[in-house]
């Protein structure tokens, strides 16, 4: 049932400082800030396009600052012939199974340009298809991040390949050997020449021409939500503009996903922590032994969702259910009477509050997130040198 009016002229005149008139919800109570009952689409669109920099103000927690999504801008970056030389140096190294302890295993057994440069998995195959615990991260947009993994253990993408490359449960293998293996081929010595100046084959090459060809990795403006913000009005549907008014104001996404990127690069606890529980992962505290960061993990780019499922550090959810979970306020945590002296019993994020969506805002938001995600654009694995060749 309709609880307010719709909008008039007044309301136009006003600015629409929040795009909507207090109302209540479905159940007759205050509705939470940002909330619309009954949206104008000749009055709520309008606002949206505009400049981002006249939309109507966003929903945000105190202390949270006010960065506005927009177009992603490519960072700068060395386009000479041996800065392209190292590039795809990079993505042959990518490529390349022979780096792995199996031999078998590359970057791009996780990371497939077709599926976001995930693998579409829960949790990925690592080293001798031991199973991994957390879902494969999107590498589009990766070398704009600011800490990597999903618990930021690696403060650099070279940091982040060289753990990858070690781990033994991922391509486990031994420095000294994946230079060995790579400076067997005439045909690497040759493109390390061209890429570096000499044919020195080293591990810090090896990590430096990978990060080279993943920083490329970059959003091209191809999606819906880019088209609209370009100019192309009619690239959001109306249920699409609604979830981009949802997602700024009562359904507070905002306050994490923010910024071109869609990621303030921050690390959050949302209740999936599984403690005590067979799936318990302890996030960040793992790295930084700190207390407060039991549980937190990354918050990810929302860029390309269309194309990254499954979700959440684990794999374990799909968008539906993303959604779902968010308008309850994800799980309750709450300690037995054991674990309320237990110093490292994880503490839920005070930003995730229960906001009740109704079905229709459920759908608008996934509009809106859908609309985030770009066209597929295939990287064809190149052809790799021999190795053993002198």
């Amino acid at each position: 049932m309709k609880t307010v009016k719709r909008w008039g002229f007044a309301a136009v005149f006003l600015g629409l400082a929040a795009c909507a008139r207090p109302v209540v919800d479905t159940q007759g109570r205050p509705a939470a800030p940002g909330m619309i009952a009954d949206p104008d689409m000749s009055v709520l669109r309008p606002q949206y396009e505009r400049d981002p920099a006249s939309w109507p103000k966003p929903t945000l927690d105190a202390g949270i600052g006010h960065r506005e999504l927009g177009l992603v801008v490519a960072p700068p970056r060395d386009t000479g012939a041996q800065a392209q030389a190292r590039v795809d140096l990079g993505q042959m190294l990518f490529f390349d199974g022979r780096l792995s302890g199996t031999g078998q295993m590359a970057c791009a057994s996780c990371h497939d340009a077709e599926l976001g440069f995930g693998d579409g998995r829960a949790t990925s195959f690592g080293h001798g298809a031991l199973p991994l615990a957390r879902n494969a991260p999107t590498l589009w947009n990766v070398g704009q991040r600011k800490a990597w993994f999903w618990d930021g253990r690696a403060d650099s993408l070279e940091a982040q390949a060289d753990m990858v490359l070690a781990n033994a449960r991922e391509m486990g293998n031994e420095p000294e050997v994946i230079v060995a293996t790579v400076k067997s081929s005439k045909g690497y010595r040759e493109r390390f020449a061209a890429a570096f100046g000499t044919d020195e084959v080293s591990l810090e090459r090896i990590l430096q021409a990978i990060a080279a060809f993943e920083r490329t990795l970059v959003s091209d403006g191809s999606s819906d939500f880019d088209h609209f913000l370009s100019g192309d009005r009619a690239a959001l549907s109306d249920s699409a503009v609604r979830g981009l008014h949802l997602f700024r104001t009562k359904a507070r996404c905002i306050n994490c996903h923010n910024g071109p990127l869609l990621t303030d690069e921050q690390f959050h606890n949302l209740g999936l922590t599984y403690y005590g529980r067979e799936l318990e992962d302890l996030g960040r505290y793992n790295v930084t032994k700190e207390p407060a960061d039991v549980g937190r993990f990354r918050t990810p780019s929302l860029r390309n969702l269309g194309r990254t499922g499954p979700y959440m550090h684990n794999g374990l959810f799909e968008l539906k259910g993303v959604i779902n979970m968010y308008s309850a306020g994800m799980p309750r945590v709450e300690p037995t009477e054991e674990q309320k002296a237990d110093p490292l019993f994880p503490v839920k994020s005070p930003i995730l509050q229960r906001l009740d969506l109704t079905q229709e805002e459920k759908s608008d938001l996934e509009a809106f997130l859908l609309s985030l995600t770009e066209r597929k654009r295939r990287i064809r694995a190149p052809e790799l040198p021999p190795i053993g060749d002198a």
